[in-house]
């Protein structure tokens, strides 16, 4: 895929980077990126290597303690200033606010995928304007003229779609994508993929939307435009939908969109087997669904599941490699650790599965 680096940001993690809430940090300082990222700003790891914290792989990116600490100590002077982390109710706390205020007098430009609008903060988009900063808020719901309800044009796109799809949300589906698309192509499948959240966008994807900001009545409108732009403008062989939530979270169920308005042929599955209840829902008590179950539901819809991807959250050493072997003995499921194994053999399935006999053209 294709990322933009001719401007340079830094990452606000707000005493998150090493947690799960940071994901779209994580994904920035791995990449890609629209962005050449500078540094990372967090108070709770501020002297450490960004990289190295994430997965023991340094990336040359340092972590500062805050903004102004950002500007003082870089070399080089960023353009934009970028939340990297989802908060509770998308909203932005006192402290991380602190840090916007800075970025907003220093004329860079904001970069927010927060619920919550930076633009209609007045203080904030006051010392921008003032500075000659800028306020992108990339949930920003689109006006309604511009949203288009399903038609069924997109049934009409030859290339086929897979969903990669989780029983959560936080799982790394997003990431699978990336490594997918890489692994696909050494395999000499051109695949294209369609972003549903911020941080797709902000990595430099170009087709895609925003899933939580636009109104439910249009979501598959969306996703159906999404789908016809990448076809029209890349004519990939196959397309990569991003999941996002999973089919039977309560707080946010998702995913039905993307095989039926997105008409998939197949499924990725990505799975937590060391997480006992949904993200954010552990003093309901609501537990995480059965992988068995969740196959089995996909497939009520009437798409097959072609593999299982595992993320190791809260699994101890050795744990990880056992419970990968065990889904794909109960299973029958290629079933990989995408950030440890790499996700090869689950492309060589997708191959099989949309070009038997190695034909895939």
């Amino acid at each position: 895929m294709t990322a933009r680096h001719g401007e340079t940001a830094i990452v606000l993690t707000n005493g998150q980077f090493r947690e799960i809430h940071a994901k779209t940090a994580h994904g920035l300082v791995r990449g890609p990126s629209r962005y050449r990222i500078l540094a990372v700003i967090d108070s709770t790891c501020a002297g450490s290597e960004a990289g190295e914290i994430l997965d023991s792989c340094p990336r040359g990116i340092p972590v500062l303690a805050s903004v102004r600490r950002a500007l003082d100590a870089l070399a080089e002077r960023p353009d934009a200033c970028v939340i990297g982390v989802a908060t509770k109710g998308g909203v932005i706390p006192p402290d991380l606010r602190g840090d916007l205020l800075d970025a907003a007098r220093a004329g860079l430009t904001i970069i927010n995928g927060l619920h919550h609008l930076v633009a209609d903060d007045e203080e904030i988009a006051g010392l921008a304007r003032q500075s000659g900063g800028r306020i992108h808020d990339i949930r920003r719901p689109r006006p309604i003229r511009e949203l288009r309800f399903w038609s069924g044009d997109v049934l009409s796109v030859p290339a086929p779609r897979v969903a990669v799809l989780g029983t959560d949300c936080a799982l790394g589906k997003r990431t699978t994508c990336n490594l997918l698309e890489d692994s696909l192509g050494r395999l000499g499948v051109r695949a294209g993929v369609v972003y549903t959240g911020q941080t797709g966008w902000l990595q430099g994807r170009q087709h895609g939307f925003m899933l939580d900001a636009t109104p439910n009545d249009f979501v598959p409108g969306e996703l159906e435009r999404a789908i016809l732009e990448c076809w029209n403008a890349d004519r990939p062989e196959v397309i990569l939908l991003e999941g996002q939530s999973g089919l039977r979270n309560p707080s946010g169920p998702c995913g039905s969109e993307l095989l039926l308005s997105g008409g998939a042929r197949g499924v990725v599955l990505q799975h937590a087997p060391g997480r006992r209840h949904v993200k954010g829902l552990d003093r309901l008590g609501v537990p995480m669904p059965r992988l068995a179950d969740e196959v089995e539901l996909i497939r009520r819809y009437g798409v097959d599941v072609w593999a299982v991807t595992l993320n190791d959250e809260d699994l101890a050493a050795g744990e990880a490699e056992t419970a990968r072997a065990r889904v794909e003995r109960e299973l029958g499921l290629v079933t990989v650790l995408p950030l440890r194994d790499g996700v090869d053999r689950v492309a060589s399935r997708i191959r099989a599965e949309l070009f038997p006999g190695g034909a895939n053209r």
